[in-house]
């Protein structure tokens, strides 16, 4: 097996949408779906093209109320190209299946260079035999480009071939079932009109409401001469190009399409740039070859191995998708990182919060792209702001769900498909994603050092969001502790007490120690900065020396509920009953979706005992265990060495595991103690995309964040690097499966860090050529290796067996 091919051998149409998210080409600006040109949105195929950033809202009816809800726009297909002979029907492979015309059918992934490849032999109803081969990218080089590569074989006939390229906006967003009642239609559509380059095409649409131009322009050319017809329909355009081929000749069809929106810096008109860049571009040989530099040097900042071939290959899958949906490309745009990447409409491609699990990757090697993404946070604080005063607060309330302006995205009632009824959702009171912001802006501090963004952006937001919870929480003076109420945790199964009928929880766990843990970073991050840059922002911010007391003062009295010597979820839950896991599993097989299953009962998991994903446990995820020793002491709680352990078993049989976030959580946490099922979980979540775990839902689009996720764990969890204090940390964690991991890291402007872990062994070497040596800390140890030099030590399975080497 090829650690970098992801190959699919024959043609199934129950799986075509899977493999259709799963081959999915991108650059950070835009990406398209490995729907077969041939294809249109039918129920079995979904060609989506998605330009990163580019929303468009429009009003609906939402379970019987008003509503509206920004959608990341399915744009025109640039892909668009089928052929037929000339009195035969057109290239089909459904109807070929179903009449046992499809010969062959093989479709290939090449990870490594960004290159979709498809072959086919196909007979037409006439008994005439085709070989098809494809090829496709969409430009890592060049942010605007994709092409289309098609040499088409007649094996056994000699005659006229029909071939029909074009260009069609008549798209809609449609890709996710239970949104196909509301409004799809996002596009305004032009006419297109022939150009006098007879070999391009040229469509202009623009969005709704957001008012983004966009236009594609296309250039097709043949390997033989043709006759060429221009079509046309209203956002539709397409050559009919006629050949001649003989029997056992290739005719090689080569189609560039170039994609440009009003949002485009340097653009005087998208349209004109469109045209000008297809018109331009070179072969597809060419494309290819410049492309292929392009990953190539991104592949060398993305060094991780681990000698398990199909482990390596599901790895590489995975930072392939997180590059394609952010990439350097994305530096100089203002666009988050969606939930579901730039693969599919689920969550109407919306932003979470899976930076928590996206950035710690891209930090230690493309510092520029993390940046790039707390960038988009910061340029939305003062929508934040403007949402925390309005529901009566200071400081900043970021949003659950976020799409272009930072105004909260979530919708109000979601639909339950088992009974079929609208519900309430309260998912918007999950604060802690403010929090998760703030976090991810202090851990990249951490691994880059660097002041600059810290002073002018990263120190801006930590303040807001620590006012923000520090004038959440709410005094309570007969147990001289602060609480904070009315609000969810990660766990979206519990939203609200058995019968009352105010939605949210009181003293959410993570959320309470997240809280205390990041207003004390806060403050830190005002003690980092250079004395005249820490006034200036407090004059900026007016923070007083008032606020700063109260920070001081909620960080130490804060409320963290316990039962039975574990952390409790949140307040109360030790009175709820507990669950029929058993019985359920008996009667329903898979319950990861315990709620709707509870819902179509007339039941509610608010009863019970039974999550649906980590909650608790993410603390032991987010935070060193230093860390959270360090928040639970200072609070006054003492805990003793086994509450980790304890409260590990406690939640643990109590999820289901109806996130994919959730088992990525639990394979961290478990890598400290039980290092076989930690890795038993971790294959689980790596493969959960590929093997669509979640019956559907991948075809939707990919989860992002929990392929991020295991890429992290790799690096952070078993190889047991952190960047706390300024210092590089080891402490590897290598599982009992895994023989040799291999990575290369940046970390405060080294570039050239190399690190090797087996069992037995960890090396860490600094490349010739640095600037300065790199200090690293190894249990009790500190070691400076100095450029071209090495250090290393000897473990036992694992784990640190002695000091020094």
């Amino acid at each position: 097996m090829n650690r970098w091919i992801l190959a699919y051998d024959g043609y199934d149409p129950e799986t075509e949408g899977l493999r259709e998210a799963l081959c999915t080409l991108g650059n950070g600006c835009f990406a398209t779906r490995g729907a077969g040109p041939e294809s249109s949105a039918d129920g079995v195929h979904y060609p989506g093209t998605y330009v990163a950033g580019c929303y468009d809202r429009l009003a609906a009816e939402i379970g019987g109320r008003p509503d509206d809800n920004a959608d990341l726009v399915n744009m025109p297909n640039w892909l668009a190209l089928t052929f037929r002979a000339e009195d035969g029907e057109w290239f089909d492979p459904d109807a070929a299946l179903s009449e046992d015309r499809l010969l062959s059918y093989r479709q290939e992934l090449d990870l490594r260079r960004g290159v979709l490849t498809r072959l086919v032999r196909v007979r037409d109803r006439a008994g005439r035999t085709f070989r098809l081969a494809q090829r496709r990218i969409v430009s890592m080089d060049d942010p605007h480009l994709a092409a289309l590569e098609t040499t088409i074989v007649a094996e056994d006939w000699s005659g006229r071939l029909q071939i029909r390229s074009a260009l069609d906006g008549r798209v809609v967003n449609a890709g996710v079932e239970r949104y196909r009642n509301l409004p799809g239609t996002h596009l305004i559509r032009e006419k297109p009109a022939p150009q006098s380059d007879p070999e391009l095409l040229l469509l202009r649409t623009s969005t709704i409401s957001s008012k983004i131009g966009i236009a594609m322009a296309a250039r097709t050319r043949t390997s033989v001469p043709a006759e060429s017809a221009y079509l046309v329909d209203d956002g539709w355009a397409a050559h009919d190009l006629d050949v001649t081929v003989r029997a056992s000749a290739p005719v090689t069809v080569e189609k560039v399409a170039a994609v440009f929106t009003s949002r485009d810096r340097v653009v005087e008109e998208c349209g004109q740039a469109a045209l000008e860049a297809a018109a331009r571009a070179g072969g597809f040989d060419s494309l290819l070859e410049r492309h292929t530099i392009a990953w190539t040097r991104l592949w060398r900042r993305c060094q991780l191995s681990v000698d398990h071939v199909e482990v390596q290959r599901i790895l590489n899958l995975h930072i392939f998708h997180l590059l394609q949906t952010v990439s350097e490309h994305s530096v100089d745009l203002d666009v988050g990182v969606p939930a579901r990447g730039l693969h599919g409409e689920a969550y109407r491609g919306h932003v979470f919060w899976d930076e928590l699990f996206i950035l710690p990757f891209l930090t230690m090697r493309f510092p520029e792209i993390a940046r790039a993404l707390l960038m988009y946070r910061w340029r939305r604080l003062p929508a934040a702001r403007r949402a925390a005063a309005a529901a009566g607060r200071r400081g900043a309330m970021y949003p659950w769900q976020s799409a272009a302006d930072g105004r909260e995205e979530t919708q109000r009632v979601h639909l339950n498909p088992r009974s079929g009824r609208w519900l309430p959702d309260h998912t918007h009171l999950q604060r802690h994603v403010g929090l998760t912001i703030a976090h991810n802006v202090w851990r990249f501090y951490e691994a880059t050092g660097d002041v600059e963004f810290l002073a002018e952006y990263g120190a801006e937001i930590m303040l807001e969001v620590a006012r923000f919870f520090a004038d959440l929480a709410v005094y309570e003076r007969s147990t001289d502790r602060y609480r904070i109420r009315g609000v969810m945790g990660p766990d979206e199964y519990h939203d609200a007490y058995p019968g009352r009928d105010e939605p949210g929880l009181d003293d959410n766990a993570y959320t309470n120690v997240l809280a205390v843990w990041m207003l004390r970073r806060a403050l830190d991050a005002l003690a980092a900065l250079p004395e005249e840059r820490c006034a200036e922002l407090q004059e900026r911010l007016a923070l007083t020396r008032e606020e700063i007391t109260r920070f001081e003062d909620v960080a130490r009295k804060m409320y963290v509920p316990f039962h039975d010597g574990v952390i409790s979820q949140f307040d109360g839950y030790a009175d709820l009953e507990e669950f029929d896991w058993t019985g359920y599993r008996g009667r329903y097989g898979d319950i990861r979706r315990l709620d709707r299953i509870l819902e179509a009962e007339d039941d509610s998991p608010n009863r019970y005992k039974a999550s649906k994903q980590a909650d608790v446990l993410m603390l032991f995820y987010v935070l060193s265990p230093d860390e959270l020793d360090d928040v639970l002491r200072r609070l006054g709680y003492e805990h003793g060495p086994a509450l980790a352990a304890r409260t590990i078993d406690y939640y643990l049989p109590r999820t289901c595991d109806g996130s994919t976030l959730s088992s990525l959580v639990h394979a961290w946490i478990l890598a400290h103690t039980d290092g076989d099922e930690a890795w038993k979980i971790f294959l689980e979540t790596l493969f959960s995309d590929l093997a669509d775990a979640q019956h559907g839902t991948t075809a939707e689009g990919v989860h992002l964040g929990a392929m991020a996720g295991t890429v992290d764990l790799v690096q952070r969890c078993h190889a047991g690097i952190s960047t706390r204090g300024g210092t590089l940390r080891l402490e590897p964690r290598l599982p009992p499966a895994a023989g040799e991991l291999c990575l290369g890291l940046r970390y405060r402007g080294h570039w050239g860090i190399d690190l090797s872990c087996r069992q037995d062994l960890i090396r860490v070497a600094l490349r010739p050529g640095a600037a300065s040596p790199v200090h690293i800390s190894y249990g009790t140890e500190d070691i400076e290796i100095q450029p071209g030099a090495s250090w290393q030590s000897h473990l036992r399975n694992g784990k640190p067996a002695r000091r020094g080497g």
